[in-house]
């Protein structure tokens, strides 16, 4: 995990050692020994011109205010000594768990409708007021994976412009999941690739505290429905200049 979780989970055990350390002081020692996250260059993974129907963007303006309203879906690349695998990933926007997941050596549509079926599988009743976003590539329009959407009365929202902010949730979930725990490890096959897979979700969605989601856990908060306040500032907000001088 980055730096500023790391210090905020070490930090009382540091007091209770009576260990002086701050953040910048620990920011040193993890780069002295190579120990901070590396940032990967992106591989593209959508096709979007295919003739499959397309679906407009829901999620503009929508914050979801419990989980299971708004599902978010991406793939991402993963590159290894193995060979090269594709992760589909599905994560619930509230709580940040990723509620779905499968690994594959290609990008067909086989393996985002099996992380779908673990999503919906995990749910206890239709949830009529939930939204899945995604990309427009292929595997998200298919036959099989909107009728899964539909069966179920899962509204369809879907980028529109290409731009990764449309869908940043599922974007920075895939730079979590590679750059701060798969690039770690080194894989020979699908199989130890596939065992690696599920730790680091488990991992992830247990013990992983999120700025956003005031510190804690993404299982935590989705169990629990508790609203949380976020530690982070949103740098692409524009400011207020304007001064009230009253």
């Amino acid at each position: 995990m980055g730096g500023r979780k790391l210090y905020e989970l070490l930090e009382s055990f540091m007091l209770e050692h009576q260990i002086k350390m701050g953040r910048d002081a620990l920011f040193d020692l993890l780069s002295d020994h190579k120990l901070l996250v590396r940032r990967r260059s992106r591989v593209k993974t959508t096709n979007s011109y295919h003739w499959f129907r397309k679906y407009p963007n829901l999620i503009r303006s929508f914050v979801p205010s419990k989980p299971n309203q708004l599902w978010v879906s991406d793939i991402t690349y993963w590159k290894t000594d193995g060979g090269v695998f594709y992760i589909s990933l599905i994560t619930d926007a509230f709580s940040h768990k990723i509620v779905g997941y499968q690994l594959s050596t290609t990008l067909a549509a086989t393996a985002s409708i099996e992380a779908l079926k673990m999503a919906l599988n995990a749910l206890s009743q239709k949830a009529i007021e939930l939204i899945h976003h995604s990309d427009r590539g292929a595997q998200y329009c298919c036959f099989e994976y909107v009728k899964l959407l539909r069966d179920r009365q899962i509204q369809i929202s879907m980028t529109e412009n290409g731009d990764p902010l449309e869908n940043a949730i599922a974007e920075r979930i895939n730079g979590i999941i590679k750059d701060e725990y798969l690039e770690c490890y080194t894989v020979q096959n699908m199989e130890q690739a596939n065992d690696l897979l599920n730790s680091v979700i488990q991992l992830y969605n247990e013990e992983r505290p999120h700025l956003s989601l005031g510190n804690k856990m993404p299982n935590q908060i989705h169990q629990t429905q508790q609203k949380t306040q976020k530690l982070w500032k949103n740098y692409y907000l524009k400011k207020d200049f304007n001064v009230n001088q009253s």
